[in-house]
């Protein structure tokens, strides 16, 4: 058999072998240089390795060579590079000083894949775990920025969701490492939509020659970088993932970036569906399902907090109880689709009654509630009933309808959410009894029902 001579197995090792001196600057290294950076030996030679080293790791990397030159040997150090095209290394690395040549020799292995999908694994982990600890939709967004800024450059980041019901692409996230650019146009309506119209993923630059289906990127000299991964679910894509860079070396994206933010984007999809998912049965839970206006749960909750406020503050707070007379006859007489359309119809009246700031709830059946921090009770009530001296138009069917309305004060009719709650009611009531379609404030004060 053939011998073979050191010089060729240093020549046929698949890790690289690198000789530098005291300052970085590289003597040798081996063949397989090239295959882990991407730059011939005879490209390297004289230049520091230092100036290779991803800006983030340069401080770390330049401490572990001192420890080296000073003797210690190097084991298992890991750090990243840049690669002659731009694209990121990840190398672990054994090394020791030869003092008698006063060079360091290190040998680099490629772990890049490993690096690879253990980046995979751990966005699996983090937007699972962000899909639960999240509040709502936008601080999950936020998540999954950080998580994707982890991954790669992503100062320029955006999430595009599609209505395909309303054919309509809205960005409920975005965020921009500078405010030069209006939001569209870093993230380019057309792109987003090609994105999510194909299911594929797109990488383009502003040197890329445009096709067909893809816009060039504007060029002012200043290289950019665009990726948009569709987010993928069984009945389509319901949005994408945007990045864009300004190119530079950190920020050139690669067919190994497309990869992953496509990987990604599948599990971000799933995180979204579980929080829409979450928030409509939240909805489902604290509002009515027909005039979507607060619940009688919700409502209870939102009085108990004003009245904390109230009690603290020593605030007023009012109640409007409001219920619809006659409104049997409308279900008995047009049917209960007509009452439901009623229904919906006099919620929003009322919602236009009132400030942003106070609520307006059904409670069920016909009976509305208003509760309004800082008084002006009267005053709202009477804006109620001259907004229902004007018919009712139900899909072409005008309809008269009037309202009884009760009227309790904090504090003089109580300090309770029940107690404050009867008053009104009652109140209402006697408003009804009295021939409806007028106010009527509770009398007295005390906390006991009256």
């Amino acid at each position: 058999m053939q011998s073979i001579s050191s010089q060729n197995v240093v020549d046929l090792l698949l890790d690289a072998v690198c000789v530098v001196q005291r300052d970085s600057t590289i003597e040798f290294v081996s063949p397989a240089f090239e295959r882990i950076f991407g730059y011939r030996p005879d490209e390297v030679i004289g230049k520091r390795m230092l100036d290779m080293v991803h800006p983030d790791d340069l401080a770390m990397t330049a401490q572990q060579a001192q420890r080296v030159t000073e003797g210690h040997l190097q084991l298992q150090f890991e750090n990243r590079y840049l690669r002659k095209d731009g694209s990121v290394a990840h190398v672990r690395w054994t090394a020791r000083w030869l003092p008698e040549q006063q060079v360091r020799l290190a040998v680099a292995h490629d772990i890049t894949e490993r690096k690879f999908t253990e980046s995979m694994q751990a966005a699996i982990y983090a937007i699972s775990e962000a899909a639960h600890a999240t509040q709502n939709l936008q601080a999950l967004f936020r998540h999954i920025h950080e998580i994707v800024g982890k991954l790669l450059p992503a100062s320029h980041f955006a999430v595009a969701l599609y209505d395909a019901a309303q054919d309509a692409l809205s960005f409920p996230y975005l965020a921009s490492a500078s405010d030069d650019a209006a939001p569209h146009v870093q993230v380019r309506d057309a792109l987003c939509t090609e994105v999510i119209r194909s299911g594929n993923t797109v990488l383009l630059t502003s040197h890329a020659p445009a096709t067909l289906e893809h816009a060039p990127l504007p060029h002012d000299g200043t290289p950019q970088h665009w990726l948009g991964a569709p987010l993928p679910t069984l009945n389509g894509p319901i949005g994408a993932l945007v990045l864009r860079s300004d190119g530079g070396e950190r920020g050139r994206y690669t067919e190994k970036d497309k990869e992953l933010l496509q990987f990604v984007s599948t599990q971000v999809a799933a995180a979204i569906e579980r929080k829409q998912m979450h928030q409509r049965l939240e909805h489902m839970a604290q509002y009515d399902q027909l005039t979507h206006l607060p619940n009688r749960q919700l409502f209870l909750d939102r009085l108990r907090m004003a009245l904390s406020r109230a009690r603290r503050d020593q605030g007023l707070l009012s109640l409007l109880f409001i219920d619809l007379d006659d409104f049997k006859q409308v279900n008995d007489t047009l049917g209960h689709a007509m009452g439901d359309m009623l229904l919906q119809r006099v919620a929003q009246r009322l919602q236009g009654c009132v400030r942003d700031s106070d609520t307006v709830a059904r409670l069920g059946g016909d009976e509305f509630v208003v509760l309004l921090e800082g008084g002006q009770a009267l005053t709202v009530a009477e804006k109620i009933l001259a907004s229902f001296g004007q018919p009712f138009d139900l899909d072409g069917v005008r309809l008269h309808v009037q309202p009884s309305i009760g009227i309790a004060n904090h504090p003089d009719h109580g300090s309770e959410a029940d107690h404050l709650l009867g008053h009104a009611d009652a109140a209402m009531y006697r408003a009804k009894k009295s021939g409806g379609n007028r106010v009527h404030t509770a009398p007295g004060g005390g906390s006991g029902l009256p």
